[in-house]
Order: C-alpha cells, then sequence, then structure tokens
C-alpha cells in the first residue's frame, strides 16, 4: 500500500517537474521574442553611432528624419534647419559648423532623435556658421590638426568658411615646425583691397632663426625698408623657404599699411624721451610680417608712433587665450623681433622675461624672428 502510494506520489511530482521545465521555456521563448521584436523596432528607429566623446566611449543611437521622413543617415550640409531631442537631462544641440550633435551631460545609451527640415535661408545658415567660427576663435582646444594638414582637410574647413574642426590654439607639424593657429578670420574685410579669402593666421610655436633688422643700429627707411622686410622674410615664403615648402600656394596675399620712413628727431610717444618715431607709412601687397605690439599685448608699449600699427591693431586670439604663448611654448622661453620701430637705432621685441622690450638690442643684432602669415 506504502509503495503504491509512493509510486502515485512519484508520478504526480514528475509530471510537475515537466510542466514547470514547459513554462520556464514558454517564459524564456517570450523573453527571447520580446527582446528580439523590441531590438528590431529599436534597430528600425535609431541609428546606432560609435564614437568617442571626450574620455568616454558611448553608443550614440540616432533617430533621423528628414523632412517629415526617416532615414538611416545624416543628409548632406544643406539649408535644413536642425531640431534634436535627447535623453532626459541630456542637452543636444546641432553645431552647424561641425555639421553633427553636440550633446552635454552624455550619459550611456544615449537615444536622439534629429530632425531635419528643409528651407532655412543663406541669412540664417550664415549666422549658424558665423557663431560656431566665434565660438571656435574664443575657445583654446590645443589639438595635434596635422592629420589635417597631411590629407588637405585642413585648407578645405578654412576655405569654407566654416573652420568644422578648427580652434585657436590648435598646431600641426609641417617641414620640421610646429605651427600654431594664432587667429581665425581676424583679417577678414581689411586692406585698401579688401581681403575677402577667409583665412587662418599662422604663428611658428618657436622662432624660426636669428638675425638682426638691419645691418647697422638704424631705423631708417621705418620697417618696410629694412632688411628683415626686404631679404629675410622674403627668403621665408620662397619656393625653396622654411614657410614656402610647407605651404606654397596655401599663402594668402593680403594689404598692409607700413610704415616707410622715421623722423629722427621726432619723439616716441611712449613717453620714453627717445628720439626718432615713424611718420610715414604706404599700403603694400604682403604675404608675411612681424607681429605688432598690439598683435601680442593688445596695446602698444614702446611703438613710436601710430605709422608702427597699421591692421596689425588687434591682439592675436591665441595670446588672449593662452597669454604664455607670448614668450614661451612647452616650458621653453625664447624673444623675438616686433615689426614697430621705437627710435632712430631699434625697434621693439617680445622679451624673454615676459616684459615687452625695447632698447637693449640695437637693430643689427641677432634677435629671433617669429613671423605670422595667412593661409587658405
Amino acid at each position: 500500500m506504502k509503495l503504491e502510494k509512493f509510486i502515485k506520489g512519484s508520478k504526480k511530482r514528475s509530471r510537475a517537474v515537466v510542466l514547470s521545465a514547459i513554462a520556464v521555456c514558454l517564459l524564456a521563448a517570450g523573453i527571447i521574442l520580446y527582446r528580439t521584436f523590441a531590438f528590431y523596432e529599436e534597430k528600425r528607429e535609431f541609428n546606432v553611432l560609435q564614437g568617442r566623446i571626450g574620455d568616454f566611449d558611448y553608443d550614440v543611437k540616432l533617430a533621423i528624419v528628414v523632412d517629415g521622413e526617416k532615414v538611416d543617415k545624416v543628409p548632406e550640409r544643406g539649408l535644413y534647419s536642425v531640431a534634436s531631442t535627447c535623453n532626459e537631462g541630456e542637452a543636444s544641440v546641432w553645431d552647424y559648423n561641425a555639421w553633427a550633435l553636440s550633446i552635454e551631460n552624455i550619459q550611456t545609451n544615449t537615444k536622439c532623435k534629429v530632425t531635419f527640415t528643409s528651407g532655412l535661408s543663406n541669412t540664417e545658415y550664415n549666422k549658424y556658421i558665423e557663431a560656431g567660427k566665434a565660438l571656435r576663435r574664443n575657445t583654446y582646444r590645443g589639438k595635434d590638426i596635422t592629420s589635417y594638414y597631411n590629407d588637405g582637410s585642413l585648407y578645405t574647413m578654412i576655405s569654407d568658411g566654416t573652420f568644422k574642426d578648427i580652434y585657436v590654439g590648435d598646431f600641426f607639424n609641417a617641414n620640421g615646425v610646429t605651427w600654431l593657429i594664432a587667429d581665425i578670420d581676424n583679417y577678414l574685410h581689411s586692406g585698401d583691397q579688401e581681403l575677402t579669402k577667409h583665412h587662418a593666421t599662422i604663428i611658428p610655436a618657436k622662432p624660426l632663426m636669428n638675425v638682426g633688422m638691419n645691418e647697422t643700429n638704424t631705423t631708417k627707411g621705418g620697417y618696410y625698408n629694412s632688411r628683415m622686410v626686404q631679404e629675410t622674410l622674403p627668403g621665408l615664403v620662397a619656393v625653396d623657404g622654411t614657410i614656402g615648402k610647407a605651404f606654397g600656394t596655401h599663402l594668402i596675399e593680403y594689404r598692409n599699411v607700413l610704415s616707410n620712413r622715421v623722423n629722427t628727431e621726432a619723439i616716441n610717444q611712449s613717453g620714453g624721451r627717445w628720439a626718432g618715431a615713424s611718420d610715414e607709412w604706404t599700403w603694400y601687397t604682403r604675404k608675411i610680417d612681424l607681429m605688432s605690439e598690439v598683435n601680442v599685448y593688445g596695446t602698444t608699449v614702446w611703438s613710436s608712433s601710430g605709422y608702427d600699427v597699421g591692421i596689425d591693431n588687434r591682439q592675436y586670439a591665441i595670446f588672449q587665450l593662452k597669454p604664455e604663448f607670448i614668450n614661451s611654448y612647452e616650458n621653453v622661453r625664447f624673444h623675438y623681433w616686433l615689426k614697430s620701430v621705437t627710435d632712430a637705432s631699434g625697434f621693439a621685441y617680445v622679451g624673454g622675461w615676459g616684459d615687452s622690450s625695447a632698447g637693449w638690442y640695437g637693430a643689427s643684432d641677432a634677435n629671433a624672428v617669429r613671423p605670422r602669415f595667412l593661409i587658405g
């Protein structure tokens, strides 16, 4: 009797085990079907973009809609107004310059919907571009963009006016020299013959050479008639010169007004009571020049007169954002000539101690050369 009960109990337990196993299988199948359907729905809705943002890796999923229709990729740059929404707590904005989505407070598994609508006017589009350019001009990044120089995209990003992935302070290596983006479009619409080409103002990270401004200690003839302007600088932008080899036809000509006469009896405007000041200038076509005191410091210090300045009347953005770059780079300090006449026998220069200097070097003394030029 007990054996019969045991057998019947065993059959019941076996039946329960089988039913439990079937239930587990059905539940697992349901979960798999649900996840498969959910994954299918997500893939239909979102494009998964693997991207590196900051110092973290994220999967950013985008649902892209162009003029009311879902598409599987971001459209080519064009006259679209763009709206975006992301996960709660993540602010997003469309960067018209980079033609990419910019996300703040990004998290893992970020999902965003980006909607492109045709009909943006050229005026509106240009406002976005100018805003992006202003951001790049007022943001120091310090990124190595040598790859852009090597593949030529550097010039495209400059010439189309977007400066897509170029910021002040970015650097690249060419012809054995490290070059810095000193400013962006800062000479646009200047000159007696208007400069309309988009450009980046370039300076070497460190001086290129050491040489005197003139053969003797004189500033006669002003900056334009100095040996620096007539011989040294043209040699740098020649086909076989340090700058010419690196940039060739991408060097941009501009018009600048340069001092070309010095009154040896006039008193320097700085209050230094030095005799000798520029008192005449003329417009010249240029490819390269030394920087003015204003380009570097944002003001005149030892410049002899207003004739020393011309269109070089604004400080470069790089020196506003990274003032240590005025007289140093990678913990190396240096001094170098500026274009400004100080008196009858010398020109201004940047001091290696970070000071605005004049008088210690005569025009014939060897001092470092750190010129500027424009590319595009």
